[in-house]
């Protein structure tokens, strides 16, 4: 039997690896995707070979472009938020490991993949909703509803009594489960799991707090084109690079903590905390170029597509025919989204100071409070008013 395992060389999948040697007699294909967290990824090849796997079977793969410009760009083109806060940097990372996993099974024509993710949360939804939707024949083994080893002591003591290497030299280990990319990290458990707990201080890996950020704001320009941001400061950017260096601005002026309550799919609410510097930025600005370029009627239907679309990526559907078919309309609405937006940074907070567009639908002829020059005839207020408040002054007449 053949095995994919999405494998990041930590304590869990260490113990996966070869529990799925011990239990199916397996030949595992290590798979480690390099999302935007390097300090991660060599480590993971060098434990996978101390576990045994051969060098061809190791699998570790840069797709820090592929992730922004096909997943979070056209994400962040709906303006994407999960229950009005969260924008969702682990949710989107999860749909681009499950297709690498079945096409990397598909390559080694393996019979299974595996994954680390436990029975309580979304991940375990999410990369097997995406499998099955690419390949409805894949068989999944999720280890953590199938052993009982259920509590840190026992997956110690299960690597203890098979050799398993596991690093213990790296200080204080964090109460935090963490997850990284290019996006954010997020954080839950530990403190965490009391919600009048605040974060501490020292739990925070990216961003500055607002508190001490410079006193000196930064001020970007970024370029859109059809919606996504080409350039910073004039200069062209990949799609990953953009990310990165709104990453390193936003982390630097503290923006981008977050802290919430959110509702699981799988029925339970979860703490977490959040760090996402340049999404937020990312978020504003494009929020910004499109006020001036989307038609109102255009903007206002798209913002009621988001709250679903939110929740599709949330609960794991990215793959479903109806996210692709709203991407769709999302990307159609994009066509004209182009232009210069000029945001401020300071201490936390993202201010738009600035917006132009060829393609901008604002008219100042028609809005100045100066002289309009009869661009805008200001009787023709009274009809509309009176025709639009028909339903109400007969509604108020016959209800008294």
């Amino acid at each position: 039997m053949k095995v994919v395992l999405a494998y990041s060389g930590g304590l869990d999948t260490s113990i996966i690896l070869h529990w799925l040697r011990e239990t199916y007699d397996a030949e595992v294909i290590t798979f480690t995707a390099d999302l935007g967290q390097p300090e991660e990824v060599e480590p993971a090849r060098a434990k996978a070979l101390a576990m045994g796997v051969p060098a061809a079977n190791i699998h570790i793969e840069d797709l820090r472009e592929e992730f922004v410009g096909d997943f979070v760009y056209p994400m962040f083109r709906a303006n994407t938020i999960y229950e009005g806060e969260y924008l969702l940097g682990t949710s989107i990372a999860r749909p681009l490991i499950a297709k690498r996993l079945v096409e990397i099974a598909a390559e080694h024509q393996a019979d299974a993949i595996s994954h680390g993710a436990t029975g309580k949360g979304n991940d375990q939804v999410r990369f097997e909703l995406g499998a099955y939707a690419l390949a409805p024949d894949i068989k999944v083994i999720a280890p953590w509803r199938l052993w009982d080893l259920n509590s840190r002591e026992s997956l110690m003591a299960y690597a203890a009594s098979r050799d398993i290497p596991i690093e213990m030299s790296r200080g204080t280990r964090s109460p935090f489960s963490m997850d990284a990319n290019l996006l954010h990290i997020s954080y839950e458990g530990g403190p965490l799991e009391d919600p009048w707990t605040e974060p501490p201080a020292e739990m925070w890996r990216h961003t500055v707090s607002p508190e001490q950020a410079p006193n000196q704001a930064t001020y970007i320009d970024l370029s859109f084109v059809q919606g996504d941001i080409v350039a910073i400061n004039g200069e062209l950017l990949s799609a990953a690079l953009v990310l990165t260096q709104l990453n390193e601005l936003g982390a630097a002026n503290g923006i981008g903590r977050l802290d919430i309550v959110e509702n699981r799919y799988v029925g339970m609410k979860s703490r977490g905390a959040y760090e996402t510097p340049g999404g937020t930025i990312m978020l504003r600005a494009h929020r910004a170029i499109e006020s001036l370029t989307l038609d109102r009627e255009v903007a206002h239907l798209k913002d009621t597509f988001m709250p679903r679309y939110a929740e599709l990526i949330y609960n794991g559907y990215w793959w479903s025919p109806e996210r692709e078919m709203l991407q769709v309309a999302i990307d159609h609405s994009q066509r004209f989204v182009n232009g210069e937006v000029r945001v401020k940074l300071y201490k936390g907070n993202v201010d738009v100071v600035g917006r132009r567009s060829d393609d901008s639908l604002f008219d100042q002829k028609v809005a100045t409070f100066d002289e309009d020059e009869g661009a805008y005839d200001q009787a023709d207020a009274h009809g509309f008013i009176k025709l639009n408040a028909l339903r109400l002054r007969n509604l108020a007449q016959k209800r008294g």
